[in-house]
């Protein structure tokens, strides 16, 4: 009397021959399983191509690791699955960047002025403003707008209604005069 394998008990026996590096067991697992095995790496990784590859990459660990399939425990096809489905997860893990250690980034370098630095210019700017105050007015904003806003001379000159040599004489002399009172 012949006992009937079910697909089930005929799958893991395959799975044993290939522990056994049974070639035409290993071929015909894969003909049996395989579309199954693609739908789940399709289905994690949705990408066919990827999921091509992952799929033959999922054999190759079924062929080297089929002697740790231990019959009875689950059922074949779910242990197929489940190295389908981590090999896939290891694809998308593998996809993303690594993210940098907290410690990478304690030491990545502030691009700011350091604390004491912020302080000396917080001073320096106030001491320009209080040296800027010692000059006419017209000629305290010439200088803002030639050395803080960018204007040129000429664009200065045409705003004062000075001729050019004019402006420059202004912006020279104030300069001195600033230079006087930072000075001291």
């Amino acid at each position: 009397m012949s006992m009937i394998q079910t697909p089930s008990q005929d799958i893991a026996d395959l799975i044993s021959r290939c522990a056994l590096r049974d070639r035409a067991a290993f071929r015909s697992l894969y003909e049996r399983t395989s579309a199954k095995l693609f739908g789940v790496t399709l289905r994690i990784l949705k990408d066919r191509s990827e999921a091509e590859e992952a799929v033959q990459e999922v054999y190759v660990k079924i062929w080297q690791r089929a002697d740790r399939y231990v019959a009875g425990t689950t059922s074949p096809i779910s242990w197929l699955v489940a190295v389908a489905r981590n090999h896939s997860l290891d694809v998308l893990r593998a996809r993303r960047p690594p993210s940098d250690d907290i410690d990478v980034a304690l030491e990545v370098a502030d691009s700011g002025p350091s604390p004491e630095r912020a302080t000396q210019d917080n001073q320096q700017k106030g001491q320009i403003e209080k040296c800027l105050g010692t000059l006419e007015s017209d000629r305290a904003d010439a200088v803002r707008g030639a050395y803080l806003d960018g204007y040129s001379y000429e664009e200065l000159a045409s705003r004062y209604a000075v001729p050019l040599n004019t402006m420059r004489t202004w912006l020279r002399r104030s300069l001195i005069k600033l230079k006087d009172c930072l000075s001291a």
